[in-house]
């Protein structure tokens, strides 16, 4: 019977130490912080590794992650400062430096940088144009990263980065840029053209002043020309004609209606000459 009892008691003593070192044993993970209290006051931080509390007076209350994590901002309707409405959401990395500030500064200090992003995000678009929206998005977003990290500061909680992800544009503001920009491709368009027929005249004014100095290069062009279009399967072919070869004919035709003009001048000058001018010495 003592045997047994001696059994017994040993068994229950194990069982004692197993439970009170459940309940004192700690094991934080890397990248880790456990915030302990004692009698419901803050105690100690505990880093990574293994650590033992004293049963029944320590507990640990808060865990916090070391981790950068990163969250989601819901998407919400934003007025941009030029009155567009646009559906915007985005993206904050967020992480934990104070684990003591944020376990005592804020409660659920993830929910509350999530509600944060949403009201600077607003307030943000509500002082650039869209232009600038979907121009400088990374200075929107420095500025955004700014803010939130100045604002949870007292948190013990830094934002590192913050980004727009979507920005969903109205059907009628889609249509109204498409035609913009299909707009400003033509301009260029008729710019370019503009350009090219100008650079082409002026290598044609050269061209031309060129071959006037060798009146057997007009010749040439002709004949590179006519080889040209005999290249071709054609079945019309222009032979141009100098004006030189025209001159004699039409040097000889008079004009039908030049020939009664002038015999009508000469009669009015007739009469003028038969009447004479009346002397000027008095």
């Amino acid at each position: 019977m003592p045997f047994n009892e001696s059994l017994i008691m040993l068994l229950l003593f194990t069982i004692l130490v197993v439970v009170v070192l459940l309940k004192t044993a700690t094991i934080v993970p890397q990248r880790s912080e456990f915030i302990v209290e004692r009698l419901g006051k803050y105690r100690k931080t505990l880093g990574a590794g293994f650590h033992i509390l004293i049963p029944f007076l320590d507990k640990v209350s808060y865990k916090r992650s070391l981790k950068e994590e990163v969250m989601d901002i819901p998407s919400q309707t934003c007025i941009t400062k030029d009155n567009v409405t646009v559906q915007v959401d985005g993206v904050i990395y967020i992480q934990v430096v104070d684990s003591k500030q944020s376990a005592y500064g804020i409660e659920h200090y993830k929910s509350a940088a999530i509600q944060l992003a949403q009201t600077s995000l607003r307030s943000v678009l509500g002082q650039v144009e869209l232009d600038d929206l979907l121009g400088q998005r990374d200075k929107i977003n420095n500025n955004l990263q700014e803010i939130l990290d100045r604002q949870t500061d007292p948190w013990g909680v830094k934002i590192s980065n913050v980004e727009i992800k979507h920005v969903d544009l109205p059907d009628t503001m889609q249509r109204a840029m498409a035609r913009q920009a299909e707009s400003e491709r033509e301009r260029r368009a008729k710019v370019i053209h503009a350009m090219g027929e100008f650079e082409a005249s002026v290598n044609l004014s050269k061209a031309a002043g060129q071959i006037a100095t060798e009146p057997g290069a007009l010749q040439l062009r002709f004949l590179q020309t006519m080889s040209e279009i005999s290249a071709e399967k054609n079945s019309t072919i222009l032979f141009p004609m100098p004006i030189d070869l025209l001159k004699p004919f039409l040097q000889d035709r008079k004009d039908p209606v030049e020939e009664p003009l002038q015999a009508a001048e000469k009669q009015t000058l007739e009469p003028m000459d038969k009447h004479p001018q009346p002397s000027s010495d008095l």
